[in-house]
């Protein structure tokens, strides 16, 4: 049983692309499956509740099934920062409260579970406390997935070394293609490769449509998945 935080560089670097990609190549590979959301804005509201695009591709690659209230506790309809999301619905998140969110959802013990954060590294919770707080807490390991773009070494480097101050291990890192037009791709996956301390675990080129489409599997042929305990 292994789990791993997915946290990304910033927001729409491809984290729910990475995460649903492990997944479906896990699946591939006969392991049980798990893929949680624990906090999202941005939920669209169906006959069933608010649901999130991103959280439902995870459900569909979650193996055995389970309920999208397991994969996806707090959902939000705003399209903003979780916090501010939050605070509009009258409510509040509170580090405590997502790990117990997280509590029943581990004790399923699938082969691998992803938990895919929201935005980059430091998303706040509250005045006081951050979405990476949850990683710390749950003394899981992290994947970083970095979008490919100008700045994309600056933003993965000082991830990498927040993770670290965190005291928490960067297992590994995804290269997303999020443009068709970065000319240096190439030469910013050596530096990439060169700085950060964990190895890759792929190169994803841009593809275009939803995290609901068959991207994830197209992007799982892309990865190798981290060494499993």
């Amino acid at each position: 049983m292994a789990t791993y935080f997915i946290t990304g560089t910033d927001t729409d670097a491809g984290k729910t692309l990475v995460t649903a990609g492990l997944l479906a190549l896990a699946r591939r590979q006969g392991l049980t499956t798990l893929g949680l959301k624990p906090v999202a804005s941005g939920c669209d509201l169906h006959a069933e509740g608010l649901r999130n695009e991103d959280a439902l591709a995870l459900q569909a690659r979650s193996y055995p099934d389970v309920d999208y209230a397991t994969i996806n506790p707090f959902a939000y309809a705003p399209a903003i920062a979780p916090h501010l999301a939050a605070r509009q619905a009258g409510d509040r998140l509170h580090l405590a409260t997502l790990t117990d969110a997280m509590g029943g959802a581990l004790a399923l013990k699938r082969d691998l579970t992803l938990i895919e954060g929201a935005g980059g590294w430091r998303v706040p919770l509250n005045d006081n406390e951050d979405l990476s707080d949850l990683a710390g807490a749950l003394q899981v390991p992290v994947i970083l997935v970095v979008g490919l773009r100008l700045g994309c070494i600056n933003h993965a480097r000082l991830t990498a070394e927040a993770i670290s101050a965190q005291g928490l291990r960067l297992a590994g890192w995804v290269a997303n293609g999020i443009t068709t037009d970065f000319d240096e791709a190439d030469d910013n996956l050596a530096s990439l490769a060169h700085h950060l301390p964990a190895p890759c675990l792929g190169r994803i080129p841009y593809l275009t449509g939803g995290p609901n489409g068959t991207l994830p599997e197209q992007a799982a042929s892309r990865l190798k998945l981290p060494n499993l305990p």
